[in-house]
């Protein structure tokens, strides 16, 4: 099985990072990391890495981290702003397990749930969150359906 780790995007990996794509069918539902990589330079609760699968860059995720804000509000959220994993490497696992890294990133730094939001519909991402204990809340924002995961305890 091969290692799936997020590391910090670095100026000799940012260009490999920015070409990485989805399928045709999913570019509807995930913005280009390039985009996301410009909008986190003027967001500071942006927190952004590359998934890796072994030494080879395959995906990018993105939180919105309300607790980087300055000051922090009293009950910050976490937010997976944006997650791809590229179609060369779907149907892997790498995807869940990228996931599972980002959600015991959230836990350790004390978040008691993650929310996700994405555009419904054939070839939407919903299902993959609801595989992995995402449950929608019934509000839908922008266009979207926000689900969540509760991690457990509270900050």
């Amino acid at each position: 099985m091969n290692a799936v780790s997020l590391r910090e995007i670095t100026a000799s990996s940012v260009r490999t990072i920015t070409e990485l794509q989805v399928s045709e069918v999913q570019q509807p539902f995930v913005a280009p990391n390039a985009v996301s990589l410009a909008e986190a330079l003027f967001h500071p609760e942006s927190w952004y890495r590359a998934i890796y699968r072994d030494d080879e860059p395959v995906g990018f995720v993105m939180l919105y981290d309300e607790s980087q804000r300055a000051p922090p509000p009293a009950n910050p959220q976490l937010s997976l702003w944006r997650f791809m994993v590229a179609t060369t490497a779907q149907g892997q696992g790498i995807g869940s397990r990228a996931l599972q890294l980002v959600i015991d990133h959230a836990r350790r730094r004390g978040f008691r749930e993650l929310l996700v939001s994405c555009v419904p519909g054939e070839h939407s991402p919903q299902r993959f969150y609801e595989r992995h204990g995402f449950v929608p809340t019934g509000k839908i924002e922008d266009g979207e359906v926000v689900l969540r995961k509760v991690l457990g305890e509270s900050r």
